[in-house]
């Protein structure tokens, strides 16, 4: 053992008895260590701080400074939205964000700033070079334990979510969001966020690149108007007893306890209450059954209310005298087949002089006689923890109520809950066929798949029924006179389209909204075009913080569906331009118009500049005249005579944020992306009818198989009938799929019309052959 070990010290010794002359030249400096790191990166990391409506902190995480003028990177569900921000720097200064810089939903990642200057910034890296087994190091606030440091390796690198995400073996705890990952060199490589955690010491960062388009194209909102964001409409709703109450895509969510007793919050509708007998409804969403919320009704405004809501799988009706729980009376608590736990329920109450009748579903689950509340406010309430949504909030003397009349729906209830709680027919059924098991087995078999073959069949059915209804009523709205037309309607029914979900008038009112805020704008009732075209700029793209599309995701459908463009601001040039276009025309904007110029949709105007004679022909003059004249300095009495009134076409590429071209800029630019020379017919201004169809078109090449495109080929047809390239080449898919009816019906159709330019020849062979 003594041989073996020997050599070993000798080795071990062995640098130590050289002299520093002799000893080999370090040639790779040594990463530092772990603390020494830490201390270096400490000034950059912050906490972030959301505070709620009371004042008090709704959540805390990460964030560093990547800018020493005030920049900082944190997630995006971090801030929420309409909170105050604070940013605590690692001195213990607080500083107020001033601006929510960028943002990006769908990455989670939300760059701040603060109004402090000459900070410490952290080194980004290139995450593009990042390799599974290489060290990182993690600081952040877990649990509210501000400046935590943790080492561990990068386990891989893998699509989560159709992301690319940094998978690392370090634990990932509330309070870590938004927390650097950096490499040994002390470069940030990831940004970690809390939500891709799935286990305990498994968590996930979101590479440094993915920050990179944030920063080059950023969507700036300033904090006054991002406090605005998801917040009721306060001409529309009253919340009480605080409570977080927001509303997004047309759905309102109540996120918070509220501060009354049994942790009660109620939003009451400013709407006047009609006069007796009155309904209210609403559908409501619990997002745990040991939760409560539901409709508010014949409510002081204070503390006086009656309450009809699910609570722990029963139905209640309750009525509320006071603050506390003495002042309370249990009406009714019954349980009902009716409500559906998990899922959306619609309430709905009948108040008359006498009584109150409460239904789910439609169906009646209890009648009670009390009469000792009346008048008043109706609303919303919500009771306990857990969040609660709610949707189609409606008030009237009546409410709207479903086809099937709640009596058949109860029959036919019943007599399925008969059938299929006949124990004593399901037991002389069982005895039958256990007389030949096997055969059994495979007829019941054959059985379940010709009716799941019929329930496929119905689906189909119901969904062919609602894309049909759309297309009727798209092309309803398409027919009304051009300064009728609902652009943006028509837009949000393609999404409907897709998805029967969306709501439409919520996002309506919410364009209302805007356009209430703007009209009495100087620049909007000024009498200039470019004035009210550029505060429209303004307006959406630095004050909303609308956005062109980031990283490549321009052909993701979702980036056609108007819902989701309000909601998450950012989209691609068609879709940015009909939210500007519906704006410009409900504001009495006439002037501005689409141009659907090959590969970008833009906004032009045309606007009257002077052309000074002589010496302002000059090169550069053109600016200073469009400016002299906005400023109301050009053409006065004494040179009149010397001035003239020219017209020039303005182009807004609002895909780069409202950028303003010249005629020439924009057909340049045009010419060298897409290679395609700008013709007279791409330069009028586009109808609504050919924006919808340019929507649809884009959808149509997003389909990744020609058979996904087939719905909006429908919806083209159905818009346009004698569309007929698209007609042709709803026959080759129809074809394909094996529909010989449909596509002969195509095919007839074109050899019927004969339109000019198509080898009708061709289209009759191919007809014959089907």
């Amino acid at each position: 053992m003594r041989l073996f070990i020997l050599p070993a010290l000798w080795l071990a010794l062995c640098p130590l008895l050289l002299s520093g002359k002799d000893q080999p030249e370090v040639t790779k400096t040594s990463p530092p260590s772990v603390s020494a790191l830490t201390q270096a990166s400490r000034p950059s990391i912050v906490t972030v701080t959301q505070y709620g409506r009371g004042g008090g902190q709704d959540a805390l995480g990460t964030g560093f400074v990547i800018d020493k003028d005030g920049l900082i990177v944190t997630n995006l569900h971090v801030i929420g939205n309409a909170r105050r921000l604070e940013v605590e720097l690692s001195d213990g200064t607080k500083h107020e964000v001033t601006e929510v810089h960028a943002t990006d939903a769908d990455l989670d990642l939300a760059v701040l700033r603060i109004s402090k200057k000459d900070l410490q910034p952290l080194t980004l890296g290139d995450s593009d070079k990042v390799e599974q087994g290489q060290d990182v190091v993690a600081i952040g606030h877990p649990q509210g334990l501000q400046f935590s440091v943790v080492e561990g390796v990068v386990s891989a690198v893998r699509e989560v979510e159709g992301h690319p995400m940094i998978q690392v073996a370090i634990p990932i705890e509330e309070g870590n969001s938004g927390g650097p990952l950096m490499d040994r060199e002390g470069r940030v490589q990831g940004v970690l966020t809390l939500k891709s955690a799935v286990t305990n010491n498994l968590g996930f960062a979101r590479p440094i690149n993915a920050l990179r388009p944030l920063l080059e194209k950023p969507n700036p909102v300033p904090m006054k108007r991002w406090l605005t964001i998801g917040r009721l409409d306060p001409r529309a709703w009253e919340p009480l007893f605080n409570g977080r109450w927001t509303q997004h895509a047309g759905v309102i969510h109540a996120n918070e306890q509220g501060q009354g007793l049994g942790m009660r919050t109620v939003c009451l509708n400013k709407e006047e209450t009609p006069g007796l007998p009155f309904e209210v409804s609403v559908m409501v969403k619990l997002d745990e059954e040991s939760g409560a919320a539901g409709l508010a009704f014949c409510s002081d405004g204070k503390d006086q209310h009656y309450g009809f809501y699910p609570s722990a799988g029963k139905m209640r009706l309750t009525r509320f005298n006071g603050p506390d729980v003495f002042s309370w009376t249990v009406l009714a608590e019954v349980s009902t087949p009716a409500y559906q736990q998990g899922t959306w329920n619609r309430l709905r109450v009948r108040v008359d002089e006498a009584k109150i009748q409460c239904y789910v579903n439609d169906t009646l689950v209890t009648e009670v006689e009390d009469a000792e509340l009346r008048g008043g406010a109706v609303g919303l309430c919500k009771f306990r923890v857990p969040a609660a949504q709610f949707k189609r909030f409606h008030l009237g003397e009546t409410a709207p109520q479903k086809a099937v009349p709640s009596q058949l729906a109860k029959e036919l209830e019943t007599e399925l809950d008969q059938y299929l709680g006949n124990t004593v027919q399901r037991d002389s059924t069982m005895k039958k066929l256990l007389t030949e098991p096997v055969a059994a087995r495979h007829l019941l078999e054959s059985r379940a798949k010709e009716l799941e073959k019929q329930v496929a069949s119905l689906r189909e059915l119901q969904k062919e029924m609602h894309r049909e209804s759309i297309g009727q009523e798209i092309s309803t709205l398409l027919r009304r006179p051009g300064d009728q037309t609902e652009l943006l309607k028509a837009a949000l029914l393609v999404a409907r389209y897709d998805n029967p979900d969306v709501e439409i008038e919520p996002y309506l009112r919410g364009i209302e909204r805007m356009v209430e805020e703007l009209k009495g704008d100087p620049a909007i009732k000024s009498k200039s075009t470019s004035r009210a075209a550029n505060r429209l700029v303004d307006y959406l793209f630095k004050e909303n913080g609308f956005h062109g599309t980031r990283n490549d995701t321009i052909d993701d459908p979702s980036n056609s569906y108007l819902n989701e463009v309000l909601d998450d601001r950012e989209g691609i040039p068609l879709t940015l331009s009909i939210v500007y276009l519906e704006l410009a025309r409900r504001l009495g904007l006439p002037e501005i118009h689409g141009v659907s110029l090959p590969g970008r949709f833009m906004v032009a105007y045309e606007e009257s500049i002077p052309e000074v004679e002589n010496k302002d022909k000059e090169k550069g003059k053109e600016k200073e005249a469009v400016k002299k004249k906005e400023e109301g300095a050009a053409a006065t009495a004494s040179t009149s005579a010397a001035v003239k009134e020219v017209k020039r076409q303005v182009y807004l590429d609002l895909f780069e944020g409202g950028k303003t071209l010249t005629s020439v800029e924009a057909e340049q630019f045009i010419e060298q992306s897409t290679g395609t020379e700008v013709l007279d017919e791409h330069r009028a201004p586009a109808t609504s009818r050919a924006i919808i169809l340019r929507l649809l078109h884009n959808l149509t090449s997003y389909a990744k198989k020609p058979e996904l495109a087939m719905p909006y080929l429908d919806l083209i047809i159905t818009v346009e009938p004698e569309s007929h390239g698209d007609r042709l080449q709803r026959s080759l898919i129809r074809a394909r799929m094996g529909d010989r009816e449909g596509a002969r019906a195509d095919l007839k159709h074109l050899l019927d019309a004969e339109p000019e330019g198509y080898d009708l020849g061709k289209i009759s062979a191919l007809y014959e052959s089907l």
